[in-house]
């Protein structure tokens, strides 16, 4: 309880000092930091190995913009699913999120998700988290990379799931891929998968399972009722 009302009572001066932009020095061992001349979010971030967006989101600052005497919280690295506190990288010349994604065995749209980023771009010097290098899995999900001669569906029928599911797991706006992007395989939900044969139709599927064609091509993102043998439903 003392700790929680030591943390109050410093969130409020911190507070306090800011808003009157007056200079003020955390107390010994704290986690916080006055702005000196030169600093940037990017320099304090790297110097405290932590991302810009996560002293942002913990300091509530809608910019990049500081003030000599700013004091700003350092939050604690913390472990966040495969994501050790040390598993964090710097930004090189040459850099994008897809030759990063490549290096540590993951997809665009984890990085992204991880990093709370809303675009691509990236600035040389800043730093990133990356899930554990030579991990095999987020949360339990596969990374899969793909291969000369794969395509989302060939790929949906070996780990029994659906495009659908591949491209709504991977953000993906088109069915395109190249040899070495890596995929987030989605887990198998409590939803039964279905493979298609011969002489199936949606009505008969939703006939045998005591659902709705309908429910079908909602839970598959199904525009139209064509089906093809081989193929893997989701089924409610």
């Amino acid at each position: 309880m003392k700790n929680n009302w030591e943390d109050l009572a410093e969130a409020v001066v911190r507070a306090l000092a800011t808003y009157l932009n007056v200079s003020y020095k955390g107390p010994v061992g704290s986690d916080y930091y006055t702005v000196k001349s030169g600093d940037t979010l990017w320099k304090i971030a790297n110097a405290n190995g932590v991302t810009v967006d996560e002293i942002k989101k913990a300091n509530n600052l809608s910019s990049n913009a500081l003030t000599i005497g700013q004091v700003l919280y350092i939050p604690k690295e913390k472990n966040e699913g495969n994501v050790s506190s040390s598993n964090t990288y710097t930004v090189k010349s040459g850099d994008n999120l897809y030759k990063i994604a490549n290096q540590f065995n993951t997809t665009v749209s984890e990085l992204r998700k991880l990093n709370n980023l809303n675009s691509d771009i990236l600035q040389i010097g800043q730093v990133l988290r990356v899930p554990s290098v030579g991990s095999n899995n987020i949360n339990n999900e596969t990374i899969y990379t793909v291969k000369s001669g794969d395509s989302l569906y060939k790929i949906a029928n070996q780990f029994g799931v659906t495009v659908s599911a591949i491209m709504s797991r991977n953000n993906l706006s088109n069915s395109n891929l190249s040899i070495g992007q890596k995929l987030v395989i989605p887990t198998n939900s409590s939803n039964q998968v279905y493979t298609v044969v011969g002489g199936d139709s949606l009505y008969r599927i939703a006939q045998k399972f005591n659902t709705t064609v309908k429910a079908i091509q909602d839970l598959n993102n199904l525009k139209t009722t064509s089906l093809s043998i081989g193929q893997k439903l989701l089924i409610p």
